[in-house]
């Protein structure tokens, strides 16, 4: 009896863990609880509003169904971050959604999920977390599941299993994270796909449909092989192709932004395939569909309005996004091609955009600055200039206005000090890269072009001190800055864009 009861009160407190389209849904209460029950789960920490968690629902659902329809021991688990705000301090959530894997019950130090957000992108990663880098392929129909099953997947052929390169397969398999790898010395599967020797193909529902590895042999060459032909020849931009699109090795991308409802929508996009195929591996073409809502903030970052749409821009994702834009908007494959050999070549020229000076820049306490007076102003030996760099839309900035006026009106009268600011959405130059809002930058008068990080308090005092010391009370050479995060075009810049010391990311 006593057993019995136990086993009763063991179910019941499992019975706690409710589910929702066979994901669990986790508190602060039944959390460890969850751990016990289910060792590995992936855990979604998200908010009701947001809108990227939203979009997450129905494939996060998918995946999870797919795991279960496997009896897998994986479960998929959900926590909402604004009702659970301890869970979400204990994890270090910053932003949503924020997804986190705990391996064996463990819950010290959970590992960030990093690949796409599709049901198979989160059903393979959380397959490679768990089992075998490689699935051992034994024969025919198993081969075949594997590649119709997956939109893309790495097959590696070898009659010995244990020679040099199948070693050097299975460390590109484990460097792989949302892409499954299956291996196999069957004879009827070397038949079934006409491979008559050792080798590597990538298969995937896309453009030429495969592709065979033609190369040396080893963990480098064969993860440059499939990072170059796991996307297609051109992407959509998504929320779900995001990850991969700015998680890849190829940093170089042309954009086309076009409205798909448009009537010559596939004509544009076979102009743009056409380019895209000699520069496969080197650059990234990605369109994105220029009608939808949430991609209004990407045409902003590049200086373009949805009536400017057809239109081509080329970026490049290193250490600073440097942007270019072609001499003409007409949108042939030969233009395409040209605008990216010139380019290839070092031969083109960023575009930094400005805004027209106005007749009343200088009227009020704050000046008004763009691109095109910038260097006039700031640069003038005689000078102090302290800047704002701010957005429209950022919340931050709204808060900092009247402090930063009263800033303007209190140094009006100094013939040596400018208070001025600059929409950084609409002006860009070369002496500031601006990756979050806002970003305060002083100038001091002399011909050293120097440039330097405002870090104090967003107080008029404390702009009052830092002014008085001539920058020395609360600045810091500029780039010290460890407030400024990385600016990168993301899906999440909606929803994930403030972080804790008030900045806006771009």
């Amino acid at each position: 009896m006593l057993l019995f009861l136990l086993c009763t009160l063991a179910v019941a407190s499992r019975a706690e863990i409710a589910e929702e389209d066979d994901v669990l849904v986790l508190k602060k209460s039944n959390f460890d609880e969850a751990l016990k029950a289910h060792p590995n789960i992936l855990v979604e920490f998200y908010a009701p509003w947001c809108g990227h968690c939203k979009a997450l629902v129905p494939e996060y659902a998918k995946a999870a169904g797919m795991l279960k329809a496997e009896n897998s021991e994986i479960r998929l688990g959900k926590v909402d971050a604004t009702e659970e705000s301890d869970l979400a301090q204990e994890f270090g959530v910053r932003g949503y959604p924020t997804i986190k894997f705990f391996k064996g019950g463990e819950k010290e130090s959970p590992k960030e999920y990093s690949a796409g957000r599709t049901a198979d992108d989160i059903v393979n990663w959380l397959k490679k977390r768990t089992g075998p880098a490689a699935t051992m392929l034994t024969e025919v129909t198993q081969t075949e599941a594997l590649i119709a099953d997956n939109e893309v997947a790495v097959i590696g052929f070898f009659k010995d299993g244990e020679s040099e390169s199948a070693k050097a397969f299975l460390k590109a398999a484990e460097a792989v994270d949302d892409v499954p790898f299956g291996m196999t010395s069957d004879a009827a599967v070397f038949t079934k796909y006409e491979m008559s020797k050792d080798g590597v193909v990538l298969f995937k529902k896309f453009d030429e449909g495969r592709n065979t590895f033609d190369g040396e042999m080893t963990k480098e060459s064969l993860l440059s092989f499939i990072k170059s032909n796991q996307l297609p020849l051109v992407i959509e931009f998504t929320e779900q192709t995001a990850p991969k699109i700015f998680g890849g090795e190829i940093k170089s991308h042309i954009l086309l932004f076009v409205p798909k409802a448009s009537s010559d929508f596939q004509d544009k996009m076979d102009q743009f395939k056409k380019a895209a195929e000699g520069f496969k591996g080197k650059i990234l073409f990605i369109y994105i569909d220029s009608d939808i809502d949430d991609n209004q903030r990407i045409l902003e970052f590049f200086g373009l309005k949805k009536e400017e749409c057809p239109a081509i821009r080329l970026i490049t994702l290193e250490d600073e996004m440097t942007k270019y834009r072609p001499d003409t908007s007409d949108i042939t494959a030969e233009n395409i091609i040209s605008f990216c050999t010139a380019f290839a070549d070092g031969k083109l020229k960023p575009h930094l955009m400005s805004q027209d000076i106005t007749d009343d820049w200088d009227k009020n306490p704050v000046k008004v600055l763009v691109g095109k007076n910038f260097e006039e102003v700031v640069f003038d030996p005689s000078k102090n200039v302290f800047i704002e760099f701010y957005a429209p839309w950022c919340g931050h900035c709204k808060q900092l206005a009247p402090i930063w006026d009263q800033l303007g009106e209190k140094y009006k009268n100094h013939d040596d000090i400018i208070v001025a600011k600059m929409d950084s959405t609409a002006n860009e130059i070369e002496v500031v890269k601006v990756h979050s809002f806002p970003t305060l930058k002083f100038f001091p008068a002399g011909d050293e072009r120097k440039v330097i990080d405002y870090n104090g308090e967003r107080t008029l005092d404390g702009f009052t001190k830092f002014l008085e010391s001539g920058g020395q009370d609360g600045g810091a050479p500029a780039g010290d800055d460890d407030d400024d995060e990385g600016a990168e075009i993301d899906s999440d810049v909606e929803d994930d864009d403030s972080d804790a010391e008030g900045h806006d990311e771009l």
